[in-house]
């Protein structure tokens, strides 16, 4: 499935990129197949030894707006993680291997609780209200956390791609996040989003995909940028990235300098890897996933 999820994400780039018709198109097949077959994966994955699932929680009245949750049925005050999956902010599923598979391994190995939410996607839902899901999201959790054994205290957000320029974005400005009834969380991990500066990308040379997400309007731009909504020290931030990618490190190094500089702690993890496996291959053993183990700890303690 991993194979197939990263051969679509691959195939809309490149359609975005020359037919705008077409591309919405294969878009929308594109995501009804990975919705279905993320469904049926989840209807059928086992969960590691201990670790009991609770699928499809609402947070909200769409359909979209629904979360899982994998925990010890020993857990007792653990810390918890909530992820939000990437996908462009138009595709992509809280059930997909590549999102859950090892970080579940890894996490319940640790006694922490794992949260992979979905939110609502373009094309009809933008990315501001994007963001909003997923504060609703952690709002629901935060509320819910004591019937899996949590502590609502010590959340961490966590997002890959464009579900790390969403975490990134409330952290950067948790206003956002308070709106939605969102308590203070301890910590945020953003693997690999090259979308903290949102207006640099936009005037320069860009994939479509941008355009669909952020618009054509400079006010919006900054409205959606991390980089310009943070104006405090964040809570701290591990910002990891593909050495491979030409944008990545250099956008999570600004925000990184943005966040230390306002009084913050945050910290960018190159890494040589490409944007997919740097969400696959956290919770594999290595210096990786130890890198973003010890993070979490030093923040859930």
């Amino acid at each position: 499935m991993n194979r197939l999820i990263g051969a679509a994400l691959i195939a809309v780039t490149a359609v975005l990129a020359a037919q705008p018709a077409d591309a919405q198109r294969l878009r929308d097949r594109i995501a009804a197949r990975m919705a279905e077959r993320a469904e049926a994966r989840a209807a059928t994955a086992p969960a590691p030894d201990g670790v009991e699932v609770d699928r499809d929680i609402a947070y909200g009245g769409d359909k979209a707006q629904t979360f899982d949750v994998y925990h010890s049925k020993a857990a007792k005050g653990a810390p918890i993680v909530v992820m939000a999956h990437g996908g462009g902010w138009r595709i992509g599923d809280k059930a997909m291997g590549r999102v859950v598979d090892n970080k579940v391994r890894w996490l319940s190995s640790q006694g922490v609780i794992f949260v992979s939410i979905n939110y609502r996607m373009l094309p009809r839902t933008g990315v501001a209200e994007q963001a909003a899901d997923v504060a609703r999201a952690v709002a629901a959790v935060q509320a819910k956390a004591e019937s899996w054994g949590g502590d609502p205290g010590k959340v961490v957000l966590m997002g890959h791609s464009a579900g790390a320029h969403l975490v990134a974005l409330l952290t950067a400005e948790p206003a956002l996040a308070a709106q939605q009834g969102v308590k203070p969380w301890r910590g945020t991990v953003a693997l690999d989003s090259a979308a903290m500066d949102v207006p640099a990308i936009m005037e320069a040379k860009h994939f479509k995909l941008y355009d669909d997400a952020f618009g054509h309007d400079p006010i919006v731009w900054r409205a959606l940028s991390p980089l310009h909504q943070m104006k405090s020290a964040p809570v701290p931030m591990l910002l990891v990235c593909s050495s491979r990618r030409a944008d990545s490190c250099p956008q999570a190094k600004g925000l990184a300098d943005k966040a230390v500089g306002l009084g913050g702690k945050a910290s960018v993890l190159p890494e040589d890897l490409s944007h997919g496996e740097i969400n696959a291959q956290l919770g594999e053993p290595g210096g990786y996933t130890l890198a973003v183990q010890r993070f979490i700890e030093s923040v859930t303690r």
